[in-house]
């Protein structure tokens, strides 16, 4: 029979390999009730991995280490922020990490948040989610957001024109027409380099 137990464990051996889960991914399967139930089952019979409270992983080795592999700390930061209803969005030296500005891989990940200001621990990393105002959540796609924030941790004196290309490939053709729109508010520094991004991606695509 394919019960509720089994699609999940499914789903989860089929999804990304740094994918993270709540319960709440899994409410079109079952009731709350069976899907608490059999995360708790599949959990006990070492079939996933109880990441933090709430929040699961399908445990997968990796090429280099023995033992499981830690899920990424933004795929268990989208999972706690999809269980609570929160918006996030990645900022300081995380930011620029995920953009490929920075190849330092900070020890906490932060996240700017329209939920409450909390923490959580994992391993040795941390996660941690600092509220903030609608309005700075409010970009068009959250890569422009993530561009804002990586240039407010940069620096103005900082950026270099590798980064602005950088930045121009990362973003793809819809991004690029919405950035402008999304830093007008911004420092006008901020706003200056988001023109030569675009400008950037346009000499890319010409």
């Amino acid at each position: 029979m394919d019960t509720v137990k089994q699609r999940i464990l499914t789903r989860m051996k089929e999804g990304e390999p740094s994918k993270a889960y709540s319960p709440k991914d899994f409410l079109d399967l079952g009731s709350r009730g069976s899907v608490d139930m059999a995360l708790s089952q599949l959990v006990d019979a070492g079939s996933i991995r109880r990441v933090i409270r709430g929040i699961y992983d399908y445990p997968r080795s990796g090429k280099l280490i023995a033992g499981p592999v830690s899920p990424k700390l933004n795929e268990v930061a989208r999972a706690i922020a999809r269980k609570h209803g929160w918006r996030i969005l990645g900022a300081g030296a995380h930011a620029a990490n995920i953009l490929g500005l920075s190849t330092q891989v900070p020890a906490k990940a932060l996240y700017l948040s329209d939920g409450p200001t909390r923490s959580y621990k994992l391993d040795r990393r941390a996660i941690q989610f600092k509220h903030a105002e609608p309005k700075t959540l409010g970009a068009a796609s959250e890569v422009n957001g993530l561009v804002v924030q990586a240039l407010r941790y940069i620096g103005k004196n900082v950026v270099t024109d590798a980064m602005v290309r950088r930045i121009a490939r990362v973003l793809s053709e819809p991004d690029r027409r919405t950035l402008l729109h999304d830093t007008q508010y911004s420092t006008d520094w901020i706003h200056e380099v988001a023109k030569a991004i675009v400008g950037e991606g346009e000499k890319q695509n010409g």
